[in-house]
């Protein structure tokens, strides 16, 4: 279901060897319209298509495209933790069962924990081509992996990677597909996302029957987190206390058994071996472990649906990403589930961790890892491009200014023209441009208006915008429309390359980069000799208004003929 005024949506997916690709566009309108693109194979579903959207879609110009396209087979590397990677072969296995691809399909597996004649097996079935999937951690990074002829690379679980790690990547993986996934990516990966670098696309949908885990930042206190855990054995539930430090875990587990007595404690944490975490994983998934002290290795790769409680001590010190990736273990099926985030009592927070505990406290819908990622930028900074840093403030620059200056390379090094920025180019004229508050009463809703004025790129944007404004409010007064052509003629101004437009008494100056002789002379000819040019070092137009005549009305046919000089068109005013 659409439900955003405007809006774009992508989907896809592999079916019997073919890939299939939806896109799904809408923009603001007062009627419905609808529109599609579908391969001549599939004209019959027109009909269906189309009134399959105009039940879900009110109204609005809504694109449709469908493409499907023939793929071939492809080896396909998946990086994850070594608790995943079993259980990832185990079900890519079945799934080839269940399609009668068991003969046709091989998958294999690397990682530290299987036997050196097994790592060499599943090596000379990579190389000769026997294996076509193999499922691994970072072993898959050494050396001795050859492939005879890989087409794709899915990273699960990307924000545990490091630099160095994803460069290597890169490298042995040149001209190859390459897929990562993560609920939060670092700041230095969301940014390369934002800026174009790599495609980004979201899974907002949550599974069925899944509700959100309801959050509590709070003092650590014995007695609230005693009833917290006695409420969920109740049920018949289980939990994890997270305690993360290895050095005095057990006797943290014997305060635990003190506050829930009679209750089955077990203990995990990273420096125990496969043999000794395996029986605790397995008791646990039994249900004969009720409450699990553990450090931050349940962070990821561990799905216990029965584990619906989660209490965290010395929540300051992690992370933002890491605590929501954390409270993403429990809440895994359909029964209501419940995260305390903990701090030392009477501990003074620092401003940083302020910002995590609210953040984490704040965003607790579905889909909210992205948000959590994007606010994590802002705290921590986008980091280094080039560098080893996957977050930090460009405080050289700031991060808006890096930003611009980061589309504009990636704009120069892929041979597409520079788009100049909107907020480059000044304009002050004598007119009124603003939202009345008689006309928007909610100052929420204003500021939105403000935004998405402040937003306008194109004529159609700025069309759809009123259309929404008089949707939602009726007619807009002059001052309104006036701020939009405002907007848009920022715009334009910038694209003719102009910087800074003044109303000075009956006059407009409008002060350039660069002046040739050309445009000089169509506008003369375009506005009968009103037009006073100066080419020295800071070049400037000068037109006079006259009389009844509007300077924003004037400036737009300015930059209109000077667009068309600059395209070799008749200026027309």
């Amino acid at each position: 279901m659409v439900l955003s005024m405007t809006g774009y949506g992508r989907a896809g997916a592999l079916l019997h060897g073919r890939d299939i690709k939806v896109e799904l566009r809408s923009v603001n309108a007062r009627f419905f319209e609808y529109s599609s693109r579908l391969p001549r194979s599939c004209a019959f579903l027109e009909d269906k298509l189309k009134k399959l959207v105009a039940s879900k879609v009110s109204r609005g110009k809504v694109e449709l495209s469908l493409s499907i396209q023939t793929v071939t087979a492809a080896d396909t590397v998946v990086t994850v933790n070594w608790q995943l990677a079993e259980g990832y072969r185990a079900a890519l296995n079945a799934m080839a069962e269940r399609m009668d691809l068991k003969n046709d399909v091989s998958v294999g597996m690397l990682s530290r924990f299987r036997t050196a004649k097994q790592q060499k097996e599943t090596l000379r079935g990579l190389q000769a081509g026997s294996v076509d999937i193999v499922v691994g951690t970072h072993r898959l990074l050494s050396k001795d992996v050859k492939f005879h002829d890989l087409g794709l690379v899915i990273i699960d679980e990307e924000q545990r990677f490091g630099v160095k790690h994803k460069e290597k990547l890169k490298e042995n993986f040149i001209g190859v597909d390459m897929l990562t996934l993560s609920a939060t990516p670092i700041p230095r990966t969301l940014n390369m996302a934002m800026s174009g670098i790599r495609d980004l696309s979201t899974i907002e949908q949550p599974p069925i029957e899944r509700q959100p885990v309801e959050t509590f930042v709070l003092e650590y206190n014995d007695v609230i987190l005693a009833e917290a855990m006695k409420k969920e054995l109740a049920r018949g539930g289980q939990v994890y206390y997270l305690h993360n430090r290895v050095d005095n875990i057990e006797s943290c587990a014997a305060h635990v058994s003190q506050m829930v007595p009679g209750a089955r404690v077990g203990i995990a944490h990273g420096k125990m071996t496969e043999e000794e975490l395996n029986p605790v994983w397995q008791h646990l998934l039994n249900g004969e472990i009720d409450i699990l002290v553990c450090t931050t290795l349940i962070e990821t790769g561990i799905d216990v649906r029965n584990c619906n409680t989660l209490i965290i001590e010395d929540a300051d010190r992690m992370g933002l990403a890491q605590l929501y990736q954390i409270r993403g273990r429990v809440g895994r099926s359909g029964r209501k589930a419940y995260a305390y985030f903990t701090f030392r009592r009477d501990k003074t927070l620092t401003d940083i961790a302020q910002k995590r505990l609210s953040a984490i406290r704040e965003f607790t819908a579905f889909g909210s890892g992205f948000r959590i990622a994007m606010r994590d930028l802002q705290i921590r900074g986008a980091g280094s491009l080039l560098g080893h840093s996957q977050h930090g403030h460009m405080e050289a620059v700031g991060y808006d200014l890096y930003v611009k200056m980061l589309g504009q390379a990636i704009a120069r090094a892929r041979g597409e023209p520079v788009q100049r920025d909107k907020s480059d180019c000044l304009v002050d004229l004598r007119v009124d441009a603003f939202i009345p508050e008689k006309y928007i009463p909610d100052g929420a809703g204003r500021i939105e208006a403000y935004k998405r004025i402040a937003a306008i790129q194109t004529p159609e944007d700025a069309a759809d915008v009123l259309d929404e404004l008089i949707d939602r409010y009726g007619d807009p007064p002059p001052s309104v429309s006036d701020l939009v052509n405002v907007s848009l003629v920022r715009v334009q101004a910038a694209a003719v390359g102009v910087y800074e437009v003044t109303q000075k008494k009956d006059t407009l100056v409008l002060n350039l980069e660069t002046l040739e002789l050309a445009m000089i002379r169509g506008l003369l000819q375009a506005f009968n000799g009103r037009v006073t040019a100066g080419a020295g070092s800071k070049p400037y137009l000068s037109v006079v208004l006259q009389p009844d005549e509007k300077p924003l009305e004037l400036l737009q046919s300015i930059l209109k003929a000077m667009d068309a000089i600059l395209n070799n068109k008749e200026p027309n005013q």
